[in-house]
C-alpha cells in the first residue's frame, strides 16, 4: 500500500496556468496547502494558493526547494523535463513518476506505445528531410498533416497539406529544422472525442463519460458530454482508457484524445498525462471534477465511481472573446463562468471558459453557434 497524504499536507504544483489553478481550487477545498512554481509572478494558480516560488521550470535548485517544502509534487503540463523530475524525487513524493511523461513527450514513442498496447493510431511515417516527406506523401496519399515529434499544441508545430503540389515546402523544411517529424494521414473524420481517466497509487481508477469536441483553427472551441457516439465506440474507448492507464502506471489524471472516422473506426490521437481542456466541464457536470480526481489520485485517496449529474456543453473563451462575454454575463444566468485571471489578454490565448448544464445538447450548441461572441 502506498502512503496516503491527508488534508493538511502541502501539495507542490509545477506550473501556474489555468490547469494548476483548478488543481489548486480542488486541493484547497479539500483542506490541503498549495505551493506553485511558475516564472510569472501572481500567475493564475498562485492567485488561489498559499505561496509561489517564482522560477523557471528548469531551475533545479528552485525545484528542489519546492520539493523540500511539500509532501507531494505534481505538474500541470507535460513538457516538464523527466530527468529533472527524477532528481527531485529524492526530496519528496512524486507519485506520477516519469513513465507517462517520457512516452508522451515524443509523438513517435507515444504512437509506438499505443500500438504495442493493441490499439489503432492513424497511419503515419517518420521523416527527417524533405525527400522523405515526398516519399511519405506518395505512400500515404493526400491529405496529410506534418507534425513535429516534440512540443506543439493548439495547432502549433504542424502543417496541413491538402494538395501536395500547392504545399509550401519552405514551411515544411522549417518544421524539419527543429528535428524529426511525422507525416500523418488525414482521415475522413466523423467526430473527435476524449476520455478522462484518473487513478491512485493503489491502482483504483475513476473514468469519466466520453466527451465530444469541436475545434476551430486547431484550438478546442467546444466540448459536450455525453458524446453522441455508438455504444460500441464508447465501450472501446473505455477499454482503451483503462488499459492505457494500467500500462502507463497512471497516478493522477490523464486525457486520451480519439478520432472516429466516417466508417466508425476509432483511432487514438494522443495522450495528455494531466487534466485536459476538454475535461473542464466535469467541474459542473459530474459528481467530482477531473481536478478533484487528480488531487485524490496523487494523494492516494480512494477513487469514486464517476456519475454524470446532467449533460453539459463547455465553450472556451479566448482573448478575443473574454470582454464581450463579460458584458453578456448578466443576460445568461445559465452560464457557469470561469475567468482564469491571466494578466495579459492575447488573441487565441485561452482566458476562461463557460459551462452550460442542459437537457438539450443540440439546442445549446446552436445557441452558442448563433452567439456573435465566438465569431470574433
Amino acid at each position: 500500500m502506498s502512503k496516503t497524504i491527508l488534508p493538511g499536507a502541502t501539495i507542490g504544483i509545477i506550473g501556474g496556468g489555468q490547469l494548476g489553478q483548478m488543481m489548486a481550487f480542488s486541493a484547497k477545498e479539500m483542506g490541503y496547502k498549495v505551493i506553485i512554481l511558475d516564472p510569472t509572478p501572481n500567475c493564475p494558480a498562485a492567485q488561489v494558493s498559499d505561496d509561489q516560488i517564482v522560477s523557471d521550470y528548469d531551475d533545479l535548485d528552485k525545484l528542489i526547494e519546492l520539493a523540500k517544502r511539500c509532501d507531494v509534487l505534481t505538474y500541470e503540463f507535460e513538457n516538464v523535463d523527466a530527468e529533472t523530475i527524477d532528481e527531485v524525487k529524492k526530496y519528496t513524493q512524486v507519485p506520477q513518476g516519469t513513465k507517462a511523461l517520457s512516452i508522451t513527450q515524443n509523438r513517435i514513442s507515444e504512437k509506438n506505445f499505443i500500438e504495442e498496447s493493441g490499439f489503432a493510431v492513424v497511419p503515419h511515417i517518420e521523416i527527417d528531410n524533405i525527400f522523405e516527406y515526398h516519399r511519405a506523401v506518395e505512400k500515404l496519399g493526400a491529405p496529410v498533416i506534418v507534425k513535429t515529434i516534440r512540443g506543439g499544441y493548439d495547432g502549433k508545430g504542424q502543417i496541413l497539406v491538402d494538395d501536395p503540389e500547392k504545399a509550401c515546402f519552405a514551411d515544411i523544411e522549417r518544421l524539419l529544422m527543429s528535428g524529426t517529424c511525422i507525416v500523418e494521414k488525414k482521415i475522413n473524420l466523423r467526430k473527435e472525442v476524449s476520455v478522462v481517466v484518473s487513478a491512485n497509487s493503489d491502482g483504483q481508477t475513476s473514468i469519466f463519460p466520453v466527451i465530444e469536441n469541436v475545434h476551430r483553427d486547431n484550438i478546442l472551441h467546444l466540448s459536450s458530454c455525453p458524446a453522441l457516439i455508438s455504444q460500441k465506440s464508447q465501450a472501446h474507448i473505455y477499454q482503451v482508457g483503462e488499459q492505457l492507464a494500467r500500462n502507463l502506471e497512471l497516478v493522477g489524471t490523464m486525457c486520451i484524445e480519439f478520432f472516429i472516422s466516417t466508417d466508425d473506426q476509432v483511432y487514438v490521437n494522443e495522450i495528455a498525462p494531466r487534466p485536459h481542456n476538454s475535461g473542464h466541464l466535469t467541474i459542473e457536470t459530474c459528481n467530482i471534477s477531473q481536478f478533484d480526481a487528480h488531487i485524490r489520485g496523487v494523494c492516494n485517496l480512494a477513487m469514486p465511481k464517476i456519475e454524470l449529474l446532467k449533460p453539459s456543453v463547455m465553450v472556451n473563451l479566448l482573448g478575443q472573446h473574454l470582454e464581450n462575454a463579460k458584458k453578456e454575463l448578466n443576460q445568461h444566468p445559465e452560464w457557469h463562468f470561469h475567468d482564469y485571471g491571466k494578466d495579459e489578454v492575447k488573441h487565441n490565448r485561452k482566458m476562461g471558459h463557460i459551462t452550460i448544464l442542459t437537457d438539450d445538447l443540440e439546442k445549446t450548441k446552436q445557441s452558442i453557434d448563433q452567439n456573435k461572441i465566438w465569431d470574433v
